[in-house]
């Protein structure tokens, strides 16, 4: 950028601003909104320094970034109108501006958020060889966040070419920094983890291109992270309803002193770049295109995406697959696993095993073994920051790499929920399309182990009515091997949950070119009597209960726990009267209830059966453990007494 350009473009961010801060005080706009109003220097200033390839993840104050960044201001009113003409169809609205062809991985509403997903994206830039660097920006509120720390720690461990970029405007939503931190110097959250440290006055734009560039040319230099702290301070609430009475007219008034805009003009005009009158020529003109900008967008505003266009949207179409079935061999439902990563990695020059203890030791379960050693680089272990690598690994696929999430027990999921259902489930639809998330994400689930309560979940309906999420469960060593080779050439996130009990359960796995399709449920049996549906540990629990009148039975094992196969379901629950239904999730909110609802909604007078958990957690004693599950002989008491009524 030119001086002048620099001077444009703040003022393009202020004068967009303080129309939308208007429009939003008239009703003209529906939601809220954050502005950036004061910051224009942190923003301008970033980018400035920034090679047009790096790439940027905001926070949910974002519009002055899309600004300096270069995106279509029209095309942001109409985001904010809802309108399809928006940068994201207007389904992402004011937080959440992805815009792609400006290297703009959109802003995350989920305070910290954004850092692990910069922290992903700068991973997958760095094995991609391209020479860029990631930028997560922040606010200093968003420095208590766990998720702030677990990345900036894996960057500093990995090497990672990211920029953490804290905007320290001193307020955090409401509370103010002095009061909710437990340090006022910046710099050790920098310290703490051997990150080279910059800090620039964030009013001063000069001062912040400066530091940026430093900052850039030690991570392209070192191969290492970096972390800029901007101090500033935004001249406008935290959202549409902000008051500000938390803090005083007289701090304000200080601050606006300060004012990066009128500062940069002065600068401009005591060093000869422009006049007085260039810069109110310039003012005019930049008003002039806000103002036509949104004139433009405002006759769009009714241009809205249908009903059917968004639900497209909420999967990425997936990958052709070629789901052929090659020759089988014997082998554990363990090894099955095995084998599918050690083809994946060998196969799959984007593909990268990431998790805690998959290394020398082997694996939790020992499911990854040597495969450490066999493809080295590519099988990455990580300290113990569920949530952080997580979230990594999102931002990561989000550059088309395709990691695959190893994580020692499901249970531990509820510290990576954040990153699989805002980030990982919702990305391709809050982008519109522009980002797709190729991720996997592997955890055991179940009891029979002895565990105890906190390691033995089947957790796997928590993820149930999250839309975009791909949720897979296979019963046997065949589907677990062939479903994961699907998996990994999914466009969108699939969770891939193996239990426990049946890692060392024997069987047959397909060869190199054995694969299955995902959203499937696959039928067996020709039963007349009854149907039974299943799925992962409970399948086989189902089949052993029922062996001496399977000839009776027909059964589904669904593989696929969400989308559910419907088509497959229904077409089947038609034939029987006596259906039963088993699984080792208690009932409320399960895979079992929501197919006995499908079912219903289609067919009257079914007899349903379900054979669930009971609502407890799984307890430590071996009877009580065995007691709480579906086991083998309560299974076949249900099924005989279900096959013997009238």
């Amino acid at each position: 950028m030119t001086e002048i350009d620099i001077l444009e473009k703040m003022l393009l961010s202020r004068f967009f601003e303080q129309k939308v801060e208007k429009l939003f005080r008239d009703g003209v706009f529906y939601g809220t909104t954050h502005l950036n109003i004061g910051q224009e220097a942190s923003h301008t200033g970033l980018v400035a320094a920034l090679d047009d390839k790096d790439w940027i993840v905001p926070t949910h104050r974002c519009h002055g970034f899309n600004v300096a960044r270069g995106s279509n201001i029209r095309k942001m009113f109409s985001e904010l109108f809802g309108s399809k003409d928006g940068l994201c169809k207007g389904l992402g609205g004011s937080m959440h501006m992805s815009d792609v062809s400006t290297c703009n991985a959109g802003s995350s509403a989920i305070v910290g958020s954004s850092v692990p997903l910069a922290t992903g994206i700068a991973f997958a830039l760095d094995k991609k060889g391209k020479g860029n660097i990631a930028v997560a920006i922040f606010g200093d509120g968003a420095t208590s966040r766990g998720a702030v720390h677990e990345s900036m720690n894996i960057a500093s461990v990995w090497n990672i070419p990211v920029l953490f970029y804290l905007e320290n405007n001193h307020y955090g939503m409401s509370a103010s920094s002095s009061r909710m931190l437990s340090t006022s110097d910046m710099r050790k959250r920098a310290d703490a983890y051997s990150i080279r440290y910059f800090r620039a006055d964030g009013n001063d734009v000069l001062d912040v291109i400066e530091k940026v560039k430093s900052a850039r040319e030690y991570i392209i230099a070192a191969r290492k992270p970096a972390f800029v702290e901007i101090e500033t301070y935004r001249m406008c609430g935290h959202s549409k309803s902000d008051k500000c009475i938390y803090r005083s007219r007289e701090e304000e008034e200080e601050w606006r002193k300060k004012d990066p805009i009128t500062r940069y003009e002065k600068y401009l005009i005591e060093n000869n770049f422009a006049s007085d009158e260039d810069i109110s020529l310039l003012r005019a003109n930049v008003r002039a295109e806000v103002d036509k900008a949104y004139m433009d967008a405002y006759r769009m505003r009714g241009l809205s995406l249908s009903l059917k266009e968004a639900e497209d949207l909420v999967f990425s179409p997936s990958a052709v697959q070629d789901c052929q079935s090659g020759k089988t061999h014997p082998s554990t439902y363990r090894n099955a696993i095995y084998e599918a990563l050690d083809e994946i990695l060998s196969e799959d020059n984007d593909a990268y095993l990431i998790g805690e203890d998959i290394g020398l030791y082997g694996g939790c379960f020992a499911v990854t073994r040597d495969l450490y050693s066999k493809h080295p680089g590519k099988v990455l272990e990580t300290p113990v920051s569920e949530e952080g690598f997580t979230s990594l690994a999102v931002g990561a696929a989000m550059m088309n790499l395709h990691p695959v999430v190893e994580i020692m027990y499901a249970d531990f999921s509820t510290l990576a929920s954040d990153s699989l259902i805002n980030h990982a489930a919702k990305t391709y639809f809050m982008s519109a399309g522009q980002l797709s998330v190729p991720l996997v994400y592997r955890a055991p689930i179940g009891s029979g182990t002895g565990h105890g309560s906190q390691h033995t979940a089947n957790i796997e309906a928590m993820f149930l009515n999250t839309p975009g999420l791909i949720v897979v469960a296979p019963s046997d060593a065949f589907s677990a091997k062939a479903l994961l080779k699907s998996a990994v050439r999914e466009n969108n996130p699939v969770l891939f949950f193996e239990h426990k009990g049946l890692y060392d359960t024997e069987g047959q796995a397909g060869d190199s070119n054995t694969f299955l399709p995902l959203k499937k449920a696959f039928v067996s049996g020709c039963g007349k009597d009854m149907l039974l549906i299943s799925y992962s540990h409970a399948y086989q629990t189902s089949l052993d209960a029922t062996e001496s009148f399977s000839d009776r039975i027909t059964y589904i094992d669904l593989a696929t726990i969400s989308p559910l196969d419907e088509n497959t379901i229904i077409s089947q629950a038609e034939k029987f009267e006596k259906i039963m239904i088993v699984q080792d999730t208690p009932f409320s909110g399960s895979v079992g209830a929501t197919v006995a609802a499908m079912i219903s909604r289609h067919f009257a007078g079914k007899k349903i059966e379900i054979v669930s958990a009971l609502d407890m957690p799984i307890p430590f004693a071996k009877s009580l453990e065995n007691a709480v599950v579906p086991v083998k002989e309560r299974v076949r008491i249900k099924a005989v007494s279900l096959l013997s009524a009238l």
